[in-house]
Order: C-alpha cells, then structure tokens, then sequence
C-alpha cells in the first residue's frame, strides 16, 4: 500500500510519519495551508458580548489554534461561565488543554449532524452562539441553531488557502511512486484533488484508489465524483486514519 495524504501541515506530515513508523509507504501532499482569519482580532469583543449560559463552538483544531494566541496576547481567558462545544474529539481537546474547561463533543462521529443531536443543543431559546471557524465551509450547524432559537455569529479565525500543484507533473509523480491509496478529509480538498490532474490521469490512476474519507457525506460526493473504492473512518482524527488504513 502506497498511501497519499492530502491534509493540510502538521497534521498531515503526523500522519505519514506514523504510517511510515508502522512499515507503510506514505507522502504528504498537502492541498491547502492556513492564514489568520481576517475576524481573528474582533474574538475577544465577541466573547464579551456573550451572557452566562451562552455557547462556543470550536469547528477545528485550527480555530483553536489561532484563537488562543489572540486571547493570550489580549491578556485574556476563556470566559468559565460559556457553555463549550467541539466538532471532534480532537479539536474538544485542544479547546480543554488552553481553556481549562469542559468542553462538549460528539462521541459517535465527528460531524455537524452528530453535534447537533446533544441533548444540550435541542431547545436554544434565547441563547447566543459564538461558531469559530475557518473561511467558508458548511452552514448547517449554524443555521440549525438559528431554527432552535438561537442568536448565531461566525467568526473567521482563519483562512484556508488553496496550494498551487502543476497537475501534469504531480499525476506523472504520483503514478511513478505507485500510489494506490489516498487520504482526504474534506470536501474542498477532495474537489481540488479531482480537478487537479488531466483526465487521462483521473481515468487511469486516480479514480482507481482506494479513497479514505471522515464522513458519509464525503464519501457520497467521491462517489458521484466516480470513485469506487471508498472507506469512511470512525473519526476525523489521525488514531481514526490510521486504523481506517489499517
């Protein structure tokens, strides 16, 4: 098995180094790279505009990641009295280690829709909700809680920025090192990683891996896309990845 691993640094150079540790082939390839969010500087005016009982959510890792600097160099904390959620596991720890404070997720599957179903998110009556997030992305969670009541505001803490590939050059790469498997966590970078390489590359190489994805919802976009061969893992997470490539 040769695998490829499209998401974005570190997490994705963490990933082909474990595959690699466990005796597999494994490259990064990452599709997209992160830039500050251009609301990043309005997140401490954000949270303070938000009452006792009121909700965050951490949709990334990222989010996490390029909040906690801002608020650390603002000279402030998480707010203790928020009401804390997280996609997944992984972004729920990340959000706990710098904040110190509980933080709830979606044990069965890291998805918006399994988000959604916690008994605390139902009834959202006069509630505010803070979304952090990256540039784009889906709007359900967002406009679920609208419906169950809720005062919603985005906040971009980050940007995601397409990488630049010549596509003649990296199919002819890839099909050289005999990649037959490929990792993508994302719908973007799953589109991305279809449009960029010729036909004739899509026809004979590409669509003929083996596909790893994080979410039904992806794996019926790689279907329609035309692959075939499609496992969808039990997380978004690395643990999740690599026993899906198990």
């Amino acid at each position: 098995m040769s695998i490829l691993v499209t998401r974005p640094s570190p997490a994705g150079v963490e990933l082909v180094t474990r595959l690699c540790a466990l005796g597999h082939s494994a490259w990064s390839f990452p599709l997209i790279e992160f830039t500050p969010g251009r609301e990043l500087a309005q997140l401490a005016t954000q949270l303070a505009a938000l009452a006792p009982g009121d909700l965050v959510f951490a949709l990334s890792q990222h989010a996490v990641e390029y909040a906690q600097p801002c608020l650390h160099r603002a000279g402030l904390s998480w707010p203790a009295a928020l009401n804390y959620y997280a996609i997944g596991r992984s972004t729920a720890l990340a959000l706990h280690s710098v904040s110190g404070l509980s933080v709830a997720w979606p044990h069965e599957r890291e998805t918006s829709e399994m988000l959604l179903q916690l008994p605390t998110l139902r009834r959202l009556k006069g509630k505010r909700a803070l979304i952090l997030r990256g540039n784009g992305g889906r709007e359900l969670l967002g406009e679920t809680l609208v419906q169950r009541g809720a005062e919603v505001r985005f906040l971009e803490c980050y940007q995601r920025c397409e990488k630049y590939y010549h596509g003649p050059s990296e199919g002819k790469r890839w099909r050289d090192r005999a990649i037959d498997t490929l990792v993508v966590t994302s719908g973007e970078m799953l589109q991305q990683l279809y449009q960029l390489f010729p036909a004739i590359d899509r026809e004979e190489w590409l669509l003929r891996c083996r596909l790893i994805v994080v979410s039904e919802r992806l794996a019926t976009l790689a279907r329609e896309l035309g692959w075939k061969r499609i496992t969808v893992a039990d997380g978004a997470d690395n643990d999740a990845l690599v026993r899906a490539l198990q």
